[in-house]
C-alpha cells in the first residue's frame, strides 16, 4: 500500500490539470451511506426498494411518501467534509486540481472548500418550486412535513436527478471537457455502474488514470495504478 501511495504522490507532484471524478464512496467515511454497499440504501428494508422510492414515476404519483423517505435517509445535514474532499479542495487551491465531478449531492465538496464542483446528480442543499421555479434551501424541504409548498401554492421539489430523469446537458459538457484535457484524472469511491455518467471516462485521454476504490474496481478501465481503500485515509497520506 505504501508503494502505491508513493506512486499516487509522484503522479500528483507531477501533474497540473487534475480533474477527480468521485462517487458515494467519497461521502462514506462522513457518515453517508453507499447506495451499493452491504450497509447501503439498497439493503434496508422499505415498503418499496429505494430505487423505486427515487424514481420520476413514484414522486409523481406518492410524493408525500417520496418526501417521508427523503428527508429520513436522504438528507444529511450534520454530515462534515473528511480528508478526501479537504484534499482535493487543498490541490484546487495550490492550482494543481481543474475540476471535481461527482455523482454525490450531499454538498460536501463545496462545504470543504471546492469552488469548481460539477453535480451530475443535482445538490439536496438546492430546490425550487415546480410551478414559478422560485429557488429554496435544504431547509424548505427538512423543516416541512409532507410535501412541502412554495409561497405561490406550488411544490417544491428537490434539485436532484431522480431515476427516469435524464442529466443536466451543461453539466456533462462541461465535464467531458475537463476530463478530455486533463494530464491526470483520478477516479475515487464509485463502482461505475451508473451511466451515463460513468462513461464519462472514456473520455479521458492521458496516461494518468488512477482508481482509488474499496473493494477494488476499474481493473478494465486500463489504470495505471489501482489502490483498494478508503479514499479518504489514502489522500490523507498524499
Amino acid at each position: 500500500m505504501q508503494q502505491q501511495i508513493e506512486a499516487l504522490r509522484q503522479m500528483v507532484a507531477s501533474s497540473d490539470n487534475i480533474v477527480f471524478f468521485g462517487g458515494a464512496g467519497v461521502s462514506t467515511e462522513s457518515g453517508i451511506p453507499d447506495f451499493r454497499s452491504v450497509d447501503g440504501l439498497y439493503h434496508q428494508k422499505f415498503a418499496y426498494p429505494p430505487e423505486t422510492m427515487l424514481s420520476h414515476t413514484f414522486y409523481v404519483r406518492h410524493k408525500q411518501e417520496f418526501f417521508d423517505f427523503y428527508r429520513a435517509k436522504m438528507l444529511a445535514l450534520d454530515a462534515q467534509p473528511n480528508a478526501a474532499h479537504r484534499k482535493l479542495a487543498q490541490w484546487e487551491r495550490e492550482g494543481k486540481l481543474k475540476a471535481v465531478i461527482t455523482q454525490n449531492i450531499d454538498g460536501l465538496h463545496q462545504k470543504a472548500g471546492s469552488r469548481e464542483v460539477l453535480e451530475l446528480h443535482g445538490s439536496v442543499l438546492r430546490n425550487y418550486c415546480e410551478r414559478c421555479h422560485k429557488f429554496y434551501g435544504v431547509e424548505a424541504v427538512a423543516e416541512s412535513q409532507g410535501v412541502p409548498k412554495c409561497t405561490c401554492g406550488g411544490d417544491i421539489k428537490p434539485d436532484v436527478v431522480l431515476y427516469e430523469e435524464g442529466l443536466d446537458e451543461d453539466v456533462m459538457t462541461r465535464a467531458l471537457r475537463y476530463i478530455e484535457n486533463a494530464d491526470m484524472l483520478i477516479i475515487g469511491g464509485t463502482s461505475l455502474v451508473v451511466y451515463p455518467a460513468a462513461g464519462l471516462v472514456r473520455y479521458y485521454r492521458g496516461h494518468k488514470l488512477v482508481v482509488i476504490n474499496k473493494g477494488g474496481a476499474g481493473a478494465n478501465l486500463g489504470a495505471q495504478l489501482t489502490i483498494d481503500g478508503p479514499i479518504g485515509q489514502i489522500l490523507d497520506q498524499v
